[in-house]
């Protein structure tokens, strides 16, 4: 299954800051319109069970979410054309 990350929640609320935490994940699978939310640990427990997530830009274009680890952590960000990027940020803050 694949789905299209729509929304983010994080830490504290402060959405725009890097340094804080991605706490949910707010998801749409595009094949069947279904929608939801999620845990950044159930995110990433999706991921690592061959599960896709991506983040789509206006222009149509595509960052595929990787799940990386620092400090023992594990979180997702995007990457694009095999670039790291921070599509994350650019989306809405979920409801």
């Amino acid at each position: 299954m694949s789905v299209r990350i729509t929304c983010i929640n994080k830490d504290n609320g402060d959405h725009y800051d890097p340094h804080l935490g991605i706490t949910h994940l707010g998801w749409k699978d595009e094949s069947t319109g279904q929608t939801g939310k999620a845990t950044r640990s159930g995110m990433i427990e999706f991921l690592e069970s061959n599960g896709d997530a991506y983040v789509k830009d206006y222009l149509g274009g595509i960052a595929w979410l990787v799940v990386r680890v620092r400090n023992g952590i594990k979180y997702v960000k995007t990457v694009a054309d095999g670039k790291e990027t921070n599509n994350l940020l650019a989306l809405y803050e979920c409801a």
